[in-house]
């Protein structure tokens, strides 16, 4: 295989991925992934899905941020996630669609998790993360609005160690799209 045929074979996933990238590296440095990135990622995605499918192309790029919106929206409403992991979802659901982006988001729960985990342990913070994450749970459980839920995740902020999410996304995805042979 020469190198054009490797670059140019689905050079829209692999687009994705270098934009993934840009923007762990940067979430890892800033704790932030800026709108600078994720907003062209998104209105980028919809002009690709326009040119290769028309509006059912677009259609579906619609279909895929929204998807990516919504894996992230809710922990996002509660405090619990940046706002740039979300748009970074929505700009992801905009390139590769719905289907895509749901398993790729999955992928990166589980990297996510582990990470969370590795962290916790390796700063032998595990009963005070553990008290956390049940609090957490109850909070959920019985407060039902998401402004009161947020404002008490500001509060806690602070004492929590804070897991830069568009790294587990950058890793579960590109982990993904190879095991999917996206890439």
């Amino acid at each position: 295989m020469d190198w054009q045929t490797l670059l140019l074979d689905n050079w829209h996933v692999k687009t994705v991925c270098a934009l993934l990238i840009w923007a762990a590296v940067i979430d890892g440095k800033q704790l932030r992934v800026p709108n600078w990135l994720t907003y062209p990622m998104i209105f980028s995605g919809w002009i690709f899905g326009f040119s290769v499918g028309g509006w059912a192309g677009l259609g579906a790029a619609f279909l895929g941020t929204a998807v990516g919106l919504l894996t992230l929206l809710p922990l996002y409403a509660v405090g619990g996630m940046g706002a740039g992991d979300v748009k970074l979802m929505a700009g992801m659901g905009a390139w590769l669609g719905a289907k895509i982006t749901f398993y790729a988001f999955s992928v990166s729960v589980v990297v996510g998790a582990v990470m969370a985990i590795a962290m916790v342990l390796y700063r032998r913070r595990l009963s005070h993360h553990t008290a956390n994450f049940f609090m957490i749970l109850s909070e959920w459980k019985e407060i039902r609005d998401p402004k009161q839920l947020a404002e008490i995740a500001a509060k806690r902020k602070p004492t929590m160690m804070l897991l830069p999410y568009g790294i587990p996304i950058c890793i579960g995805s590109i982990a993904y799209f190879a095991f999917a042979g996206l890439i």
